[in-house]
């Protein structure tokens, strides 16, 4: 009896096959890639030693590159075919001051500082897969003996925000007014330093520009120029025998996020602003090098890409809104390869508005918990940097989450009250209730601090305790448990200005439940407003905003723990003024 295959042994054969198939595919293709490969790296050698014959048959003179340092007959990028490929070839020829003899302004002195020149080729294959460009160089001396220059030489430096010096940094010099013309592109070295030797003469006509991949870039300007007459680094000008020294200064640019929200870091869109940096390109009048003007948008957010490191002030243009502060303060110091995020926080405006900054006085950095308090005559009033209120005051056409019917919510509107009968009087024997909407601070690391209402007295008619509150707080905005100043339920607010309890803080959502009761048929209490105290991540953390101000001057005195007092004054005319406070530590 024969035996035949299994599927399986039939299987595992083809897999094998395929395999053992498969691997010789791959090493014949590639042997062919390594072929191919030195195949064209042995006609780029070609490639350079045809240009290196080239050279030998030029005169000393015209080696250089056209529209370079030194200036030549040679082409900055040129394509050479060569065995049906095409070579892009990248031609640098520099003037080397060799310190044999001396050099430019040293000791000894060399009065020719060209002494050879230095030419590096690149070779490159756009169209070759996996082929990794050439570098050759090569040196060309002159024939005889040197003679005094008449040109000069520029030494470019460039460094980055600490001082440290940027290597391969792409350095751009043009200058239309010499002949031949000059326009080349080089960088610099290892030590953030590119050197041209014998450069013609000329007078602030060397424009310089300074750039990297991911860096800031910095450059020359003319004098004169519409907009930026009297510029800090004017155009280079290079005297005869001498070495004109300059230095730019780039670093890896960072992101700004920009947001603008209410207090509760609720979006609030198209908010204008501007964006301005302090670092100068002229003066008389000054210049700035970044400033912008734009707006939020209808996301209530903005991304401000590649920029460079500063110190930035960020102006409200908007004549709709208040100011109630900024998170963190403007200025703001911007630091290279970082992203930095910017809130505006803003109002609807308020007549007579008043903004109190108050930061320490040796570093410059807002003072948190800062209590601050504004008088004049016949007025007082006071806050807490850091802090704000949750505040309701109309419940009328339904504002709020629920009640048990026995509350009139709209007669007068901003007022509740127990809802009277038929007969106009008020139930004695129940007790009504209301539900606040829901209050949503924007984040669940608030805290809350105080609750207030108003009227703080009710008739006395009505009993004791005849208005009370109790809050409730989560992260789900679902589960409300009502609690009083002990975090129980059978406990309840019955003062205004009460602490309440700490365990509702580090939530995101919070809400009250009032309750209304008489002893006396013929009276009510009543309730105008409500606030709750808090301090939530859209709240700014060391500004203080009074607005419904009358005209006048203002006397302001603030403190803060570990602070000495502070006292100043400011006069209030407009409908927007600002104050800041310095505090001086203990």
């Amino acid at each position: 009896m024969k035996k035949g295959f299994s599927l399986i042994d039939v299987v595992i054969s083809v897999a094998i096959i395929v395999m053992l198939f498969g691997g010789i595919y791959l090493v014949y293709f590639s042997i062919l890639d390594t072929v191919n490969n030195l195949e064209i790296r042995g006609a780029a050698t070609s490639v350079f030693n045809r240009q290196v014959e080239i050279l030998r048959n030029m005169t000393y003179d015209s080696v250089g590159t056209q529209g370079g340092v030194p200036a030549g007959a040679i082409p900055q990028i040129q394509v050479i075919k060569f065995d049906n490929v095409n070579f892009t070839v990248k031609t640098t020829v520099r003037n080397i001051d060799d310190p044999f003899d001396g050099t430019l302004g040293g000791t000894p002195n060399d009065t020719a500082p060209a002494d050879y020149k230095l030419v590096e080729l690149e070779v490159s294959c756009l169209t070759c897969l996996k082929f990794v460009p050439m570098v050759f160089t090569t040196t060309v001396a002159p024939k005889n003996l040197e003679s005094a220059s008449t040109n000069g030489s520029i030494f470019i430096n460039v460094f980055d925000a600490i001082g440290s010096s940027v290597s391969a940094a792409n350095v751009h010099v043009v200058n239309a007014s010499v002949t031949p013309t000059i326009d080349l592109t080089d960088a610099t070295n290892a030590s953030g330093v590119l050197q041209l030797v014998g450069v013609p003469t000329s007078t602030q006509s060397y424009q310089i520009s300074v750039s990297k991949a991911g860096y800031s870039s910095d450059q020359t300007y003319p004098i004169g120029a519409a907009g930026n007459p009297n510029p800090t680094k004017p155009h280079a000008t290079v005297a005869a025998q001498t070495v004109t020294a300059i230095s730019f200064a780039i670093d890896k640019v960072s992101r700004v996020n920009v947001d603008s929200s209410g207090l509760r870091c609720e979006a609030i869109p198209n908010i204008h602003f501007s964006m301005n940096g302090t670092r100068l390109i002229g003066t008389n009048p000054d210049v700035l090098k970044f400033t912008t003007s734009t707006n939020t948008g209808s996301s209530s957010s903005k991304s401000l890409n590649n920029i460079e490191w500063d110190t930035y002030s960020f102006p409200l243009n908007e004549a709709s809104y208040d100011l109630l502060g900024t998170v963190p303060l403007s200025p703001m110091i911007v630091n290279p390869s970082s992203t930095y995020d910017f809130r505006f926080v803003v109002q609807p405006t308020a007549p007579k508005s008043l903004l109190v900054t108050v930061k320490n006085s040796v570093n410059g950095n807002g003072v948190l918990e800062a209590s601050v308090n504004l008088t004049k005559s016949g007025f007082q009033a006071s806050a807490i940097t850091g802090h704000s209120f949750l505040r309701e005051t109309d419940w009328s056409g339904g504002q709020y989450a629920a009640q048990d019917g026995g509350l009139d919510t709209g007669n007068p509107a901003g007022t509740i009250k127990l809802l009277a009968n038929a007969s106009s009087t008020y139930s004695t024997s129940t007790t009504s209730w209301l539900v606040s909407n829901t209050f949503d601070v924007g984040s669940s690391t608030a805290s809350f601090y105080g609750l207030n209402w108003n009227p703080q007295v009710q008739p006395s008619q009505t009993g004791s305790d005849s208005l009370k509150f109790q809050l409730a707080s989560n992260n789900d905005n679902a589960t409300w448990n009502f609690v009083g100043p002990d975090g129980t339920a059978t406990s309840y607010y019955v003062a205004s200005s009460s602490n309440v309890w700490s365990g509702l803080s580090g939530n995101r959502y919070l809400r009250y439940k009032v309750y209304f009761s008489t002893a006396d048929e013929n009276y009510t209490p009543r309730l105008d407003d409500v606030s709750v105290e808090f301090k939530g991540v859209c709240v700014p953390p060391s500004q203080a905003l009074f607005n419904n101000l009358a005209s006048g001057d203002y006397d302001i005195t603030v403190s803060a723990t570990g602070y000495n007092p502070a006292t100043s004054s400011v006069s209030v005319v407009g409908n927007w003024t600002q104050a800041e406070i310095l505090l001086q530590p203990q």
